[in-house]
């Protein structure tokens, strides 16, 4: 194992972020995802963020091009002011970009994602860039949109916002065919003298760090369905936060398509782009799932 304390300043992997914050009662639960797909030649990212707050869910849908610049945006507020079902047209590459939902029979966890009974779509040239939710058919027949000519969108991060008192856990999809979704979950207790983490990937661990105190900054590989996955963490503010409560610590998974032994530093890199979704070119070679983690009271 590679730690990396030595390369970073104290909060050499404190991402900045603007939802986050000092405390867990003001961080915000969202969970962003990026695709990377082609418009008429040009490469481009579609963000999709669900949020949940006081006054309900809502999900943006966002373009921004190669350069990282915004295109435009369109934020759905169905259970305040707008309908549930709807579209918008937006304009970007002097062409017309269509976003479709129907959110009217969505189901929703405890998280701000809808889990089933949707669709949003994002059509251009009637194609559907990207179809999102397991309503496709209805999304199809009313967008009248062909399927992609080519690939399509591709499922390349995911930044997300978790919370519990030890544990801490979500779901991901580390190939690209999106096939299997995995359950991850993250263990450590920082109430001991000498607290440990876990990672376990579908109920089996493969990562423990002892010692942590020595190492809350660190970066290990692991192999999920005989993909190598790498998987870098800061608990510092979970140790050492002041004041109290502690902030939230990050993990990051990223599946490696490249040489195991990169240095700590480019590692610092590709969290970094992968948090903000500002380098593509990084984030081409692979798939990065980042966690905000926060500790309940």
């Amino acid at each position: 194992m590679k730690d990396f304390p030595s390369c970073f300043g104290e909060n050499g992997v404190q991402i900045a972020d603007s939802s986050s914050s000092n405390s867990a009662k003001n961080a915000q639960n969202l969970v962003t995802s990026i695709y990377q797909c082609r418009i008429r030649g040009r490469s481009c990212l579609i963000t999709v963020t669900w949020a949940k707050t006081l006054m309900g869910q809502s999900v943006t849908v966002g373009v921004d091009d190669s350069c990282n610049q915004s295109l435009c945006k369109v934020e759905i507020k169905p259970w305040l002011f707008t309908k549930r079902k709807g579209s918008k047209s937006l304009e970007a590459y002097s062409c017309s970009i269509d976003v479709f939902w129907d959110l009217a029979s969505a189901k929703f966890g405890s998280g701000p994602e809808a889990l089933g009974g949707f669709y949003v779509g994002v059509v251009v040239d009637k194609e559907m860039v990207l179809l999102l939710g397991d309503m496709k058919k209805e999304a199809f027949k009313k967008t009248n949109a062909s399927p992609p000519s080519s690939l399509g969108a591709v499922f390349i991060a995911k930044k997300e916002h978790v919370f519990g008192k030890r544990e801490f856990a979500t779901k991901a999809q580390f190939c690209s065919d999106g096939v299997k979704v995995h359950d991850v979950v993250i263990e450590c207790d920082t109430s001991v003298t000498d607290p440990c983490l876990v990672v376990r990937v579908d109920g089996k661990t493969l990562l423990q760090v002892k010692r942590l105190k020595w190492k809350f900054r660190g970066n290990d590989t692991i192999v999920v369905n005989r993909m190598s996955v790498e998987v870098l963490w800061d608990v510092h503010s979970w140790l050492f936060g002041m004041p109290s409560p502690a902030g939230n610590a990050v993990f990051m998974f990223r599946t490696c398509q490249s040489s195991s032994d990169k240095s700590l530093s480019s590692f610092s890199q590709d969290i970094m782009a992968a948090t903000t979704t500002r380098n593509s070119k990084s984030q081409s070679s692979g798939f990065s799932l980042i966690l905000y983690a926060w500790k309940n009271e």
